[in-house]
């Protein structure tokens, strides 16, 4: 299959949110008194990106694609880590910040990679599922949908694993609450998005 660059530039905005919103997923921020990690208000958009990318390049392409997103996201996290642990050359311009800012905790690096996987192969299903049913009509209702499902899969994923043991029950369930209800808002204002690309391939394929 030949990609257009429309496809093209939809794979690369798909990566590079999740990129975006991995290194961002390093603060935990206070918003409207809720505890979130800082790549909440960011990482939403991957899930309409991912489904017009399914739009136009079919299931089993965009599987490749949520495949490479996770594994460019593992080896930046690892490269961060060796560079952090290099001496660092003051005379040259290095800074210990840089360190301290960027140095994956590795508990929470995991918990983005590994949620984001699952969510991400979760909304493809459920896409995939409102297209066998409603085939061209109601596009709007397949980031509805994908993302209805997909999201509270995500935010649980990440809460858990990511902060579960570390902070109060009642503060790992207001990350995942307070993920939740930003997802959903930012997956309603990213909507329009999906009508972007026209089918190429088959979105059941």
């Amino acid at each position: 299959m030949r990609l257009t660059r429309g496809a093209v530039l939809v794979i690369a905005a798909y990566i590079g949110v999740q990129m975006i919103s991995d290194i961002a997923s390093l603060q935990v921020v206070t918003v409207f008194g809720l505890a979130l990690d800082a790549g909440t208000f960011i990482y939403p958009i991957s899930f309409t990106l991912r489904d017009l990318a399914h739009r136009i390049l079919g299931k089993r392409m965009v599987r490749w694609v949520v495949a490479a997103a996770a594994a460019i996201n593992a080896l930046m996290a690892a490269y961060f880590y060796l560079v952090a642990a290099l001496p660092i050359n003051v005379e040259g311009g290095g800074r210990a910040e840089w360190a301290a800012i960027l140095t994956p905790v590795w508990r929470i690096t995991a918990a983005s990679i590994l949620a984001e996987l699952i969510s991400e192969l979760v909304d493809t299903e459920m896409y995939a599922l409102y297209v066998r049913r409603f085939r061209d009509r109601h596009i709007w209702g397949r980031v509805v949908l994908s993302n209805a499902v997909s999201i509270p899969v995500d935010s649980l994923l990440f809460a858990f694993i990511a902060f579960y043991g570390l902070f109060p029950s009642d503060i790992v369930m207001q990350i995942f609450y307070g993920n939740v209800l930003i997802k959903f808002a930012v997956t309603l204002v990213s909507i329009p998005m999906i009508y972007l690309g026209k089918g190429e391939g088959s979105d059941l394929e």
